[in-house]
């Protein structure tokens, strides 16, 4: 999978990914003052292919110029019917408001789609205040039974079937 927004380019994680995108993940948390949690939270991101790969999800990166701005991802989760959790959707701030964000929701989405899922789930924090505005302007719907011990919000989407 390769897709372009403007310059950026979007493409499946490689196994030589592993190290950029933890550490694109932490630099982001790190800036909105919310833990690093390589055993908990944020495990799925150093085991990419027990997680994502082996489950039916995918693992995207965002290249800018060979430097690794930002991550966006996916795997089916047991709640809801035909769900998907989005995860680890997170861009570096020097190519945020730039419209990658919306452009990587959109992607997702339609890859979501386009594998017969029906639910997307994303569970959040209100500190982060982008990515909140990003999920509730494009359809996404307060929920409860946040599972994430860093999180605060859980959203979800119903996608429309054909």
């Amino acid at each position: 999978m390769n897709k372009y927004y403007q310059d950026f380019l979007i493409r499946n994680w490689e196994m030589s990914d592993r190290t950029r995108a933890a550490s694109v993940i932490s630099y982001v948390l790190s800036e909105y003052g919310l833990g690093w949690e390589p055993n908990g939270a944020d495990k799925d991101v150093l085991q990419i292919e027990e997680f994502y790969l082996a489950t039916g999800g995918e693992f995207w990166v965002i290249e800018h110029q060979s430097q690794l701005v930002g991550t966006g991802a996916y795997y089916p989760i047991k709640r809801g019917t035909k769900a998907v959790e989005i995860r680890k959707m997170y861009l570096l701030s020097s190519v945020r408001g730039l419209g990658l964000g919306k452009y990587l929701l959109q992607q997702l989405e339609a890859a979501i789609a386009a594998r017969g899922f029906q639910q997307i789930w994303i569970e959040t924090a209100s500190v982060l205040v982008e990515a909140v505005k990003l999920y509730e302007s494009n359809g996404y719907k307060p929920a409860t039974g946040v599972e994430t011990t860093r999180c605060d919000r859980v959203y979800v989407k119903f996608l429309n079937q054909p």
